[in-house]
């Protein structure tokens, strides 16, 4: 039987070159070692949710009296209503999103705005101001929390979710305008220079021009933004002074069933209830933030 011996080649004719085959285990071994360090990693992040879930379907004297390893013996798929219904999850939830939503509106509007004016208008004293904001980000929240609780206390706003708002939008404008500022940089000037000869006023290059160029970082920093509010403990514990105004976070701290004791089913149910929750937001607008957070580092 003949062996074919003639060297490969190409579709237009040229030899095809060969690899040595030490380079060759060399990156087949690289190869491998990658996809087992991906393997681990992806068991480490996906098990504890998977945990989670399970231990979310026991009752509680399988949870008690069993191994904390062990499938559930009985599928308690009720968990999770009791823990819409009897643990308040869905009060709480609404309270978070009522504390949220509106402290989200105010950080991107404000501190999209504040950006524009500190990187494409020029004025004096900019780069001050700029230091001024970066300060912001270098002072602790345990700092202020006290000073707040009086003034809000003195103003009449204590038992409301107003401190929350206020407060989420005061500790998140600093790296909010700091982002946005790095990202506006990214955007031409001579799309504001033609603008400006069209004839358009400075309100409407704002929002007709760098907001729609910017989207994409407002999308990234709005979703940093949301995780670190949504998952905030510390300022919620302590301007939520009744249980109508908990938060999810506060919620689950304080999560008890009837008698008080602490049913841990419906706990876990409503934490999965949150993690799942966040986590669903994360995986739809993954792109959009990949793409928010390359933007600003090449200059376009």
């Amino acid at each position: 039987m003949a062996i074919d011996t003639l060297p490969k080649t190409t579709s237009s004719g040229h030899k095809r070159p060969k690899q040595p085959p030490l380079r060759a285990a060399r990156k087949a071994g690289g190869r491998l070692w990658i996809r087992i360090a991906v393997a681990v990693l992806l068991v480490v992040e996906v098990y504890p949710l998977i945990w989670m879930f399970l231990t979310s379907l026991k009752s509680n004297s399988d949870y008690l009296n069993n191994s904390t390893w062990s499938l559930p013996t009985t599928w308690e798929w009720g968990n999770y209503a009791e823990a819409w219904t009897t643990g308040n999850i869905g009060l709480y939830v609404k309270n978070s999103l009522l504390a949220v939503v509106p402290a989200l509106a105010l950080i991107l509007l404000l501190g999209t705005a504040a950006g524009f004016a500190l990187q494409i208008m020029v004025w004096k004293g900019r780069s001050l101001t700029l230091l001024v904001f970066l300060a912001g980000m270098m002072i602790p929240p345990q700092m202020i929390l006290l000073p707040l609780f009086t003034v809000y206390f003195q103003a009449g706003l204590s038992g409301t979710l107003w401190p929350l708002i206020l407060t989420y939008t005061g500790t998140g404008l600093p790296l909010t305008v700091f982002m946005m500022a790095t990202y506006y940089k990214t955007v031409p000037r001579e799309l504001f220079e033609a603008a400006t000869l069209d004839g358009a006023g400075i309100l409407r290059a704002f929002w007709t021009i760098s907001v729609p160029m910017v989207r994409n970082a407002l999308l990234t920093v709005g979703l940093v933004q949301f995780f670190f509010i949504w998952n905030d403990l510390l300022i919620a514990l302590t301007f939520t002074n009744s249980q109508d105004l908990r938060t999810i976070q506060v919620g689950l701290l304080n999560f008890t069933g009837d008698f008080g004791a602490t049913q841990y089913g419906p706990l876990f149910a409503a934490i999965c209830i949150n993690v799942f929750g966040t986590l669903v937001i994360y995986l739809f607008l993954n792109q959009k933030v990949m793409k928010g957070l390359t933007s600003g580092a090449v200059k376009g």
